[in-house]
């Protein structure tokens, strides 16, 4: 990837820092491991990310677009005539919206568990990709309102893992401090998808009449035909973890990077049963409700604007076509904005900062559509602005909110668990926003954009609170020294508190 390099030469210097942001944890390190890690070059540690960053991101990349795309392509279909030609009316294209939601929230946190155990990723989410991309090319032959709700419903329920389980699996290869980026490169890919979505709905649509089908029946057919495709692609090509990669990384890259995470990782985890301690611990961190209610500040306006962006544009008076390619520059511009402050907040390891500025950004997009669209056709330039923007502020929040919450949570069981936990609730802002977009107030929409203009603002609030927070719980813990701290708790006490440990610093 042509910016990994960049990145990780500038980085290399604080990877240290990283290994030692649980320094005080007895790691398991033997003294040849510790010495194999001290004396493993910066020349050798580039090049092996390097390597694994072309092996695994841009799969995880690909496999995020089209889930993206499948999720989202309903959007695409209705303005192709799916209403009418199901028969649909009032909300119940808001109720086949959310339906997709409800198993897709609940089956998060259950599926990393798995995929925590699982020796291959590969498998287990090749399976889950390949069932769904069956399911994708059924909903072109669904007949009315009630098979289109049961078909979003198992589409949720098989596309729950992937999100959670991408973000797992880069957690498993690289240190916090290197997560930001390679998340937010992973989250491009929704953006890009969005853009891609609306090119290939053009395209595809022409198809209406072949065979008999509609155009939108087609969208939904060809997308989920190739799902399937990339999924027996995922058997062969989506890399497991170090010790299964022999055939592409050196007995020394193996080990270096299993060994740099064990490192950086408590161990109390591993214990039998210990599991439901962590999901206790998940569920009982104040913190992690902070992070949901950043992650609602992207989740809400974004499926929302996601499932109406065609409508909203068609609503400026261009025809279904245009409205369908004139989707793609907000999607690219929320691509490199997610890219640009990832790779800022990577390189000064500092969060919070990077996930606000977008949020102000959203501030202040959705205020320009609130105002303006009840006379969108006057306001065409502006309030299509006002959609770029909105993107632009959309797309760093999920990399940004995700990345911080890995850099907290030490303990690999509960990283997990957080990970799935933080991602689910994070999509159970779909559910509100499927709804907060009414067909009857269109084209003002002043429930969706004010909705999304709350929901920003309290994200923004909640970042503001979360760092206020780590700063003094840091402060805190700086009040003891290091031999305070070894004369009062053992090294297994201060292993099993993980990040409550007095030695361990939150990421801010």
């Amino acid at each position: 990837m042509t910016t990994t390099r960049t990145f990780d030469e500038e980085n290399l210097s604080s990877e240290k820092e990283a290994v030692m942001h649980l320094e005080h944890q007895p790691r398991g390190l033997s003294s040849a491991d510790e010495e194999f890690l001290a004396n493993f070059s910066d020349e050798a540690k580039a090049q092996v990310l390097k390597k694994v960053d072309w092996r695994l991101i841009p799969m995880l990349v690909l496999l995020y677009l089209i889930a993206y795309i499948d999720k989202t392509n309903i959007g695409n279909a209705k303005i192709e005539g799916l209403l009418p030609d199901l028969g649909m009316n009032g909300n119940q294209y808001n109720i086949a919206l959310s339906v997709f939601f409800i198993p897709y929230v609940l089956a998060e946190v259950p599926s990393n568990i798995i995929l925590n155990h699982f020796k291959r990723p590969s498998v287990y989410l090749g399976s889950l990709i390949l069932v769904w991309g069956i399911i994708m090319t059924c909903t072109g032959f669904v007949q009315n309102f009630g098979s289109l709700v049961g078909i979003r419903f198992l589409l949720g329920l098989f596309e729950a893992g992937f999100l959670p389980g991408a973000v797992l699996i880069i957690s498993k290869w690289y240190l916090p401090n290197e997560t930001q980026t390679r998340i937010a490169i992973l989250y491009t890919s929704a953006a890009s998808g969005g853009a891609f979505s609306g090119l290939l709905a053009f395209v595809i649509a022409k198809m209406d009449g072949t065979a008999g089908y509609e155009g939108w029946r087609w969208i939904f057919i060809i997308e989920g035909l190739a799902t399937i495709c990339l999924a027996f692609l995922t058997f062969f090509l989506l890399v497991d973890s170090p010790q299964r990669s022999s055939g592409w990384l050196t007995p020394d890259e193996i080990q270096f990077l299993e060994v740099r995470q064990l490192a950086n990782s408590t161990q109390g985890s591993q214990k039998k049963g210990v599991a439901w301690g962590a999901l206790i611990s998940v569920l009982t961190d104040w913190k992690i409700y902070l992070l949901i209610l950043a992650n609602w500040s992207n989740a809400v306006p974004n499926y929302a604007l996601k499932f109406t962006m065609p409508q909203i544009i068609q609503s400026m008076g261009f025809t279904s076509a245009k409205a369908q390619l004139l989707t793609i520059p907000p999607y690219a511009v929320g691509a490199f904005s997610a890219y640009l402050f990832s790779v800022f907040a990577d390189r000064y390891t500092w969060r919070m900062p990077f996930i606000i500025i977008p949020q102000l950004l959203q501030v202040v997009a959705f205020s320009i559509l609130f105002t303006k669209a009840a006379a969108i056709s006057d306001n065409i330039a502006l309030c299509y602005f006002g959609v770029c923007l909105a993107c632009f502020g959309m797309y760093p929040i999920l990399p940004g909110v995700n990345a911080w919450n890995v850099s907290n949570l030490p303990n690999p069981t509960k990283r997990a668990i957080g990970i799935g936990y933080l991602v689910c609730m994070g999509n159970a802002g779909g559910i509100i926003g499927s709804f907060i977009y009414q067909e009857k107030e269109a084209p003002r929409y002043p429930t969706g954009y004010g909705n999304s203009f709350a929901f920003a603002s309290a994200g923004l609030v909640a970042c503001l609170v979360l760092e206020f927070c780590l700063y003094t719980l840091n402060r805190k813990k700086a009040q003891l020294t290091e031999v305070e701290i070894r004369e009062r708790y053992t090294d297994e006490e201060l292993n099993e508190m993980g990040e409550k440990s007095p030695l361990f610093k939150y990421t801010l």
